[in-house]
């Protein structure tokens, strides 16, 4: 394979009924389907598993099965719908957010939930096979133009990029504002892992009630159960409970805590869910590029899922009280901004080198 990608354009009309091939070589192959709801779907396969991407709705991570385990939350919605909403179709397991706003929106606000990025409708997408400095890779990427007259112009370009024989993926997006005025910058990297019975979390960040802090309130759209609040005062003390996963504990409707993460030597911060066979999933953020770090627990009866680290330029609250709190950025004009994350599972000896790294950060 030479040192400059090969490129296929890809198109909506390649996605049909029936899966198929699209592309395939040693170390990866390509195929494309349509899921019944019409939803135009990528499967990317190496020899560790495969994602199923959707190219032309946000270029979301619909599905990541490694090692023979889905790492995806559990949801009500089965498969993805064609809409720009975001609960409709909430299910998936990596989802961008943003970009001119995310979070929920507060009575002030009037942006979508997680803003327009999660189901965006990207007018293209390509595939891309090539070799560089760390070996062979296959890309999936595409580009998204946001435009309001008076309001916004910017172009996003999403990636997804796999390695031969590798459990753990690279995402990425730019995004370059095209107006002449700076643009407000909110982003959120919604990963959605499963949680698992005896799952441990492992993160550099210190968990103290200082740097793990507890979010009281609760969106508009859900209530709490009985036995909530108690839970939230048990955590707000001690957020360590939180940290080995049982399904008996009430994380209904969901649980978020705010992190302050420490970075290695080379800028990553790293977060592992350990399983109980050794095992775990795995997530590593940068944290010079999101400086925020949510972690989002739902364990509802109906939905689960782990949200091990939502890395962030903001909290969650939506853009007006986000504003207020100083922590909307800008982009000036012509500028770009990046976001780059690895995601993935790591096998038992992987993720007992990962922990000791942890350790080593946490050290000092």
């Amino acid at each position: 394979m030479s040192a400059v990608p090969v490129r296929l354009d890809l198109h909506p009309s390649f996605c049909r009924e029936t899966e198929h091939t699209l592309v395939g070589s040693d170390h990866f192959r390509v195929s494309t389907f349509r899921f019944r709801s019409g939803v135009a779907a990528v499967r990317l396969h190496n020899a560790t598993g495969e994602l199923v991407v959707l190219p032309w709705q946000g270029q979301q991570i619909w599905s990541a099965r490694i090692h023979g385990r889905d790492l995806g939350m559990r949801s009500t919605v089965k498969e993805p719908v064609p809409t720009r909403e975001f609960l409709p179709t909430y299910g998936g397991f990596f989802l961008h957010c943003g970009a001119l706003a995310m979070g929920v929106p507060g009575p002030e606000d009037k942006h979508p939930q997680h803003g327009e990025l999660p189901n965006a409708p990207f007018q293209e997408a390509h595939l891309a096979l090539g070799d560089d400095d760390q070996g062979p890779f296959l890309t999936l990427g595409g580009t998204y133009r946001h435009t309001v007259a008076f309001v916004a112009d910017y172009e996003a370009r999403a990636a997804v990029r796999l390695r031969p024989g590798s459990p753990v993926f690279d995402v990425s997006l730019e995004v370059t504002n095209l107006r002449h005025s700076p643009m407000p910058w909110m982003y959120l990297a919604h990963a959605n892992f499963r949680p698992v019975e005896g799952g441990r979390l492992v993160y550099s960040a210190p968990c103290t009630p200082a740097h793990v802090r507890l979010r009281r309130g609760l969106p508009a759209h859900v209530s709490a159960p009985k036995g909530y609040r108690e839970l939230l005062d048990q955590l707000a003390r001690d957020p360590a409970l939180h940290n080995v996963f049982h399904e008996s504990t009430p994380y209904n409707p969901e649980v978020c805590l705010y992190l302050d993460y420490l970075a290695d030597a080379t800028g990553w911060a790293h977060s592992l869910q350990v399983l109980p066979d050794g095992r775990a999933d795995y997530i590593a953020h940068r944290p010079l590029q999101l400086n925020k770090a949510i972690r989002w627990i739902s364990n509802n009866g109906d939905e689960m899922a782990m949200g091990l680290i939502l890395p962030a330029t903001a909290e969650p609250e939506g853009f007006a009280a986000e504003k207020a709190k100083g922590n909307v950025q800008e982009i000036p004009p012509g500028e770009t901004r990046r976001v780059d994350l690895r995601l993935g599972s790591l096998l038992a000896a992987q993720a007992a080198d990962m922990e000791k790294a942890i350790a080593a950060i946490l050290a000092g």
